[in-house]
């Protein structure tokens, strides 16, 4: 099981194409991924009350669609809080697919991000999606391309791809992400397509990946905002020709150790990249009683306002980390805490037993000037460990969100 160079166009069957449409300013705005024979799809999608018109349309297809066959997705503009000519606008945005390609208009996902409350310039996007369909490819570029198209604050593109074997048979997962800002543990505004040529049922399709984004996606923050459009995409169209995976065998589990490998890379470009970040943050709880106490540790760790502006300092204030850690709404003895850090720089324990270990502050700072800042917080209470990824609060973020819509 092996990273390899692509993206949403790696697996078989797969074409993608990313074009300028005019929402944005000069950029482009508007990204489709097609399968050219129909797959089974899943979702996942955000746990915020306020949900954008196309998380309603793909809530509703994930629950009947027996195929998906492609996603469109706009940047620029959420098409959230729009009201009946939100649910229309989006309506026709997979029509306009779904004509197009001539699929099925319950067989196209629909996703929006960007600014919340404005409506979607629809003629625009239907004036484009031909062009759209014209320039759909298998090529790595193109795939690419589709990443491109679906940033808004993000810094750079965020794609991978992993090879394996199921029963003798090569199969290839792709995928693709953006995320700046608004992301907070739940997905957020992160936007992901994840492609594979694996046979597979829908139902073991969904629990892979419902599974998968608890311990990927859903263990990252940037801000503690949770926007109104997180969606993750997962489309299997079987055209590896492995036999069908209808239980939870050994062939689920390496699908599901390659799910794991494609979005905890993509989870972690995301945290990188936060809105004005400088360095990746990980935090990783050991030694709890369960996962789940695990988790909530480590997100509450990499969530803090005051850690994140430590690390942007190279400050290593570690009682913020234990303050993070004593709100984070699990029991454990602070007494017996052990709490290293770590980077491309060196590693150092700050602390042991819950007290100062008389570390040296110059080797600390230069530890946390590293670009991926790692903590580690041993509880001693137990066998569960999780891990949470974050990034530093900066002067950037207030700027880069103070002018969003300007």
């Amino acid at each position: 099981m092996n990273f390899i160079d692509g993206g949403v166009t790696a697996p078989k069957g797969y074409k993608a194409s990313g074009i300028y449409a005019g929402i944005k300013k000069k950029r482009k705005d508007i990204a489709l991924v097609y399968s050219t024979v129909p797959a089974v799809g899943a979702g996942t999608f955000t746990t915020n009350v306020v949900k954008a018109a196309p998380v309603n349309w793909d809530m509703k297809l994930t629950r009947e669609s027996e195929h998906i066959q492609a996603v469109i997705i706009n940047s620029g503009i959420a098409n959230a809080c729009t009201g009946e000519e939100g649910q229309k606008n989006n309506y026709l945005m997979a029509k306009a697919v779904a004509d197009n390609l001539q699929i099925p208009v319950e067989s196209v996902y629909t996703a929006s991000t960007g600014v919340i409350g404005k409506q979607l310039p629809i003629d625009l996007i239907i004036e484009s999606v031909p062009k759209l369909a014209e320039e759909l490819d298998d090529t790595k570029e193109a795939g690419t391309l589709a990443a491109q198209a679906i940033m808004t604050t993000d810094t750079y593109i965020k794609e991978c791809a992993v090879s394996f074997y199921i029963s003798s048979k090569e199969v290839t997962l792709g995928g693709m992400a953006k995320g700046s800002g608004m992301i907070h543990p739940n997905m957020a505004t992160l936007i992901g397509v994840l492609t594979t040529d694996l046979a597979i049922s829908k139902e073991l399709l969904q629990e892979a990946l419902s599974e998968n984004v608890k311990h990927t996606f859903n263990m990252i923050s940037v801000d503690r905002d949770t926007s109104t459009n997180d969606s993750v995409f997962l489309l299997a169209n079987g055209l590896a020709g492995n036999p069908v995976i209808k239980e939870k065998n050994e062939d689920y589990y390496t699908f599901c150790k390659a799910l794991n490998m494609v979005m905890t890379k993509l989870a972690k470009m995301l945290a990188a990249d936060g809105e004005g970040a400088t360095k990746l943050l990980e935090v990783t709880v050991k030694g709890a009683l369960t996962w789940e106490d695990a988790a909530s540790l480590s997100k509450s760790v990499i969530s803090s306002n005051l850690v994140k502006t430590a690390i942007f300092g190279n400050d290593a204030n570690w009682g913020r980390i234990l303050c993070a850690l004593g709100y984070g709404g699990v029991e454990f003895n602070p007494d017996r805490v052990d709490l290293f850090i770590e980077s491309e720089k060196g590693s150092l324990k700050l602390v042991e037993n819950g007290i100062a270990t008389g570390y040296s502050e110059e080797t600390a700072t230069d530890i946390l000037s590293g670009k991926e800042v790692k903590v580690l917080v041993d509880l001693k209470q137990g066998p569960a460990s999780a891990t949470a990824w974050g990034c530093d609060l900066t002067y950037d973020y207030v700027k880069i969100n103070a002018d969003y819509r300007s």
